[in-house]
């Protein structure tokens, strides 16, 4: 690991992944722990009655809810910061490269970035929506004073599909579970394709998230890019089981 690399821990407060634009994560909280609760005192009263197929569904259907929960608490709390710290060591950053947060929220990936980068800069762009719990670029300045690395970021308010940034600006670009927010296929394909654009000749791409990563990739393969691979991260980033993986796309683009 470089001089410069950071151990995995983190000091601020980055909120709840998850889409609260209709129902608040404390109401989300309820609702799930109202629907457990109500089926483990299903099970108990079945049991009771000798009804042990519903007993068993039912006591199972709660315990598959608690295990989810406890699953996708992990992955937002603690399973992402050790993904990216492996992602991050896998990039070898030398510390003076330019780097874009694309989707950078409360900034878990953009402040671990940016404390590899004594001698460069990490720019961050959101458009600050309820895709996290306190999303706002206020949240992530007092997490990058709390980090230690204000002096290192940048931030910017702006839609992934059309960013205000020159063609070859950045070393590096990643993005974690931010692309598949926008609404539309040609909006995704878009943000895409201006990361692709930003990046320098020769910069890598590290874009992780839970789908549209197999088109991300054979787009950048249609395109000539080097080193294009498409990977699981594994369970520590299941947001809630199995059946929502996290996929990771890097590339090179060709110089």
């Amino acid at each position: 690991m470089p001089e410069h690399a950071m151990p995995p821990d983190h000091k601020g407060d980055y909120g709840i992944d998850g889409s609260f634009k209709l129902i608040s994560a404390r109401g989300q909280a309820i609702g799930i722990g109202i629907g457990s609760a109500a089926l483990a005192a299903t099970s108990v009263l079945s049991a009771s009655r000798g009804k042990r197929l519903v007993a068993a569904f039912t006591g199972a259907s709660s315990i598959g809810i608690a295990a989810s929960t406890a699953l996708y608490i992990h992955a937002t709390k603690r399973g992402k910061f050790q993904v990216w710290q492996r992602i991050l060591d896998e990039l070898v950053l030398e510390g003076d490269e330019t780097v874009l947060d694309m989707g950078c929220g409360r900034g878990a990936v953009l402040l671990a970035a940016a404390k590899r980068l004594p001698n460069g800069k990490a720019v961050g762009v959101d458009i600050w929506q309820a895709d996290q719990t306190g999303n706002s670029s206020s949240a992530t300045l007092a997490n990058a004073e709390i980090e230690g690395v204000a002096d290192r970021i940048e931030l910017h308010t702006g839609d992934m599909t059309v960013l205000p940034f020159g063609d070859n600006t950045f070393d590096v670009i990643v993005s974690s579970l931010a692309i598949h927010n926008i609404p539309r296929r040609e909006g995704r394909r878009a943000a895409l394709n201006e990361a692709i654009r930003f990046l320098k000749p020769g910069g890598r791409l590290a874009i992780a998230d839970l789908w549209e990563t197999k088109q991300h990739a054979e787009h950048l393969r249609h395109l000539g890019w080097q080193h294009v691979a498409r990977t699981s991260v594994g369970w520590r980033m299941w947001y809630g089981g199995p059946w929502t993986p996290t996929h990771l796309v890097t590339a090179t683009k060709p110089r």
